[in-house]
């Protein structure tokens, strides 16, 4: 039977903001709910609650305390006369008068606007915040997701670059407290990813440059144990560049991650990330999915965003997100979380980025079925923060906002520090809070900037072209392989000869890094020597063209 709350603005009180949130939050849910309006009084609500006999009744009042103590005396007594004292009660206001109303003891739940952004949701799931038990917390992602829902999970990057790992200990512990963050994304130094299980190629003096120097099984477990307080954020830690099993089986023995983080051509001897040269890396991130998704662990992509730092052109990140979603498939991954990141390069415009991110979802969707879960992780971009910190936290929000239109399941909360510094256990805190106000706010109801027909145009136009540099990975193994784009060669040599290419890879010698792009209203576009724009068929035929072309001439001086 379908739950019903009455809500009403108590007394001589006309502010209903809250009350109304809370009853919109209650809907969604699946609350039925009933609004006796502002300054309604005592005996006008007990009318109310008799009519209507809700399962529970939500107060509001935010005027003074004085005040409050005898109009909520007054309430006390008219239920107990009207028979509904035993009536479930929930108030909100401000924070001296939400002390008042703790101390009749009258209600089982009391806000006053400072309390974490899940403790509405907990309560009306059933389960406040105050009495949940560790157990309580899902430690699973996708129990999480459900949990928190409709707000997004947030994730948020931690680890302080310092040569020990104490001040990063201390400050999950604080960010645990603060239960403000659904993730902790352990963000070690070089060192812990490549060379964790090879002390003898760690560099000294690089410890702890670019965060956290965790370097023993011993480190990773105390800062698990840091998470367990507060709100029991899960932890999670990228993927070692080399040793990639091996160093998957410590991460889940000792963090519990989360879920798996790994790339396809990113993360080794191209990038620097990583030893292993491209057909074999790509070998071993393929065999890192499946031995996930063979022990049913999440696994995230994090490959188109990485063309994008590098300033590919549209289709190719596109064609990323189509390709990894493919390969983690048949991979026998069951739950992918596929990441979005917006504004990358920054040079985009909104309207062109959300263009792009949707043609990234319907391409890497069009995989899901019921044994393949696709679950939308968005994340602001890594070059949108400018260094002063106002303009960085208006960066943050704003960003914020417009992923909200791609209804993700994970935000992934950058810190406005981040181009200054790496964010402190505070700044961490505050940023999340900001996005979570954000997200409150979207779940009111925001206009759909996905319905905008420059939006749709451009999502179908990148769809159609990313369409055809697959098609053209898939003749480049056809005859030879069954399947080319799962095919470590294929898109080894789909790389090498540049079907996906980028231009700051120049002078790489995994790729040509010959591929010119330019913004041209607010999208990134492939352009030949002249600027102007090229169609994906002709830049592929180009490409094709001048591999051909250097294949006879090697033949010739064999």
């Amino acid at each position: 039977m379908t739950k019903k709350i009455l809500g009403a603005a108590l007394g001589e009180c006309v502010h209903i903001g809250g009350v109304t949130r809370f009853l919109g939050l209650a809907q969604e849910l699946g609350y039925r709910t009933e609004f006796t309006g502002p300054a309604t009084s005592v005996r006008a609500l007990i009318a109310a609650a008799q009519e209507v006999d809700p399962d529970i009744i939500g107060v509001s009042y935010r005027l003074t305390p004085e005040n409050a103590v005898l109009l909520l005396r007054d309430f006390k007594r008219a239920l107990e006369e009207a028979g509904l004292a035993h009536k479930r009660l929930v108030f909100g206001g401000t924070p001296p008068v939400a002390e008042v109303a703790r101390q009749t003891g009258m209600f089982e739940a009391v806000f006053d606007g400072r309390d974490p952004p899940a403790a509405v949701l907990a309560y009306l799931k059933g389960t406040p915040l105050d009495g949940m038990k560790p157990q309580d917390y899902p430690q699973d992602v996708m129990q999480r997701i459900g949990w928190k829902a409709p707000l997004p999970i947030i994730r948020h990057h931690f680890g302080v670059p310092a040569e020990e790992i104490t001040p990063t200990v201390e400050g999950i512990q604080q960010i645990a407290e603060a239960r403000v963050l659904d993730v902790i994304s352990l963000g070690s130094d070089q060192d812990a990813q490549e060379n964790f299980f090879h002390p003898e190629r760690q560099d000294p003096q690089a410890k702890g440059a670019g965060g956290v120097p965790f370097r023993t099984e011993e480190d990773l477990e105390r800062l698990y144990q840091a998470s367990r307080r507060g709100n029991y954020p899960l932890l999670r830690s990228y993927s070692g560049t080399t040793d990639h099993i091996r160093y998957a089986e410590v991460l889940q023995r000792t963090i519990r991650n989360a879920w798996c983080a790994t790339s396809l051509f990113w993360f080794n001897a191209m990038d620097g990330r990583g030893p292993s040269p491209m057909e074999q890396s790509i070998r071993e991130h393929i065999e890192l999915m499946r031995w996930h998704g063979a022990r049913n662990i999440p696994v995230e992509g994090n490959e188109p965003y990485h063309w994008g730092l590098r300033d590919a052109h549209d289709v190719v990140v596109c064609a990323a997100a189509y390709i990894y979603a493919h390969v983690a498939k048949k991979a026998g991954v069951k739950d992918y979380i596929s990441p979005y990141m917006f504004e990358t390069p920054p040079h985009l415009s909104h309207k062109m980025d959300l263009a792009k991110t949707l043609a990234q979802i319907e391409l890497a969707e069009s995989h899901a079925d019921d044994a393949f879960r696709i679950w939308r992780h968005a994340r602001a971009g890594l070059l949108s923060y400018p260094v002063d910190a106002d303009y960085a936290r208006a960066q943050l929000v704003q960003s914020v906002y417009v992923q909200m239109a791609i209804r993700p399941a994970i935000v992934h909360v950058v810190s406005y520090s981040e181009a200054d510094h790496a964010a402190s256990a505070q700044e961490v805190i505050e940023s999340c809070k900001m996005a979570h106000w954000v997200m409150r706010t979207c779940l009111k109801g925001v206009p759909d900037m996905s319905a905008d027909p420059e939006v749709q145009r451009r999502k179908d136009q990148l769809i159609e072209e990313t369409l055809e540099l697959i098609n053209a990975i898939r003749e480049l193994g056809a005859g030879r392989v069954e399947d080319p784009l799962c095919d470590p060669a294929s898109l080894a040599y789909a790389i090498r000869i540049g079907i996906l290419d980028a231009p700051q890879l120049k002078n790489n010698p995994y790729v040509p890094g010959q591929v010119k792009t330019r913004a041209i209203d607010g999208a990134i576009v492939a352009v030949d020597e002249a600027g102007d724009i090229l169609t994906e068929k002709e830049r592929i035929r180009r490409v094709l063209a001048q591999a051909e072309a250097r294949t006879a001439t090697d033949g010739a001086s064999r």
